[in-house]
């Protein structure tokens, strides 16, 4: 009897055993399957890179006397500029002090601003593209000033004339040259209002 009794009770035990056994065993990983390749790309053209910036050009300057009172009076602010009369002031480089050329140009922009008393102007400083951003904003806002202080000791008054910076931004010339670096060290003079 006690054979009886001892078999069923062996098997719950193996039955036992056999799922704590299973329980314990650690459970593998998946298998990573690994990914295809991507397909190969189309037979594309490689796009070009931007042709880089034409150089700007600078304004052909007409003579003061080719734009008469009639004629600016019908003359729209971007016709005005596209042939100013006033011409533009260069500096030597980390200068912002007027030359003595500069101070025959801007003697001869007095007197285009004196004949045209309602012209407001906006003069741009503008600098090479040596020395850093900060440092050419600030260069070029004292050209900007410089220029307009002396046009204001001509007698021109000081609110008809504004000032702002571009620093390097807007080069006449973007070469990598002295001669380049000369163009864009300047003082540009833009009509506003008329």
């Amino acid at each position: 009897m006690r054979s009886r009794l001892a078999l069923p009770g062996l098997l719950i035990l193996v039955t036992l055993l056999v799922i704590s056994a299973g329980a314990c065993t650690k459970k593998t990983p998946p298998v990573a399957r690994p990914i295809p390749p991507p397909p190969p790309p189309t037979a594309v053209a490689p796009a070009k890179p931007p042709a880089p910036a034409e150089p700007m050009k600078e304004p052909a300057m007409a003579p003061a006397a080719s734009i008469t009172e009639d004629k600016v009076s019908a003359l729209t602010l971007d016709e005005i500029n596209r042939n100013s009369p006033l011409r533009p002031v260069f500096f030597d480089l980390d200068r912002t002090d007027i030359s003595a050329e500069a101070q025959r140009i801007l003697d001869a922009n007095a007197e285009v601003l004196k004949k045209n008393a309602t012209w407001v102007i906006t003069v741009e400083g503008h600098c090479d593209e040596r020395g850093t951003a900060e440092y050419n904003l600030a260069l070029g806002e004292r050209r900007a000033v410089a220029a307009r202080t002396y046009l204001v000791s001509l007698g021109i008054a000081g609110d008809r004339i504004r000032t702002v910076s571009y620093g390097k931004e807007f080069p006449f010339d973007p070469a990598h040259t002295e001669e380049a670096w000369a163009k864009n060290r300047r003082g540009h003079f833009v009509v506003t209002q008329k």
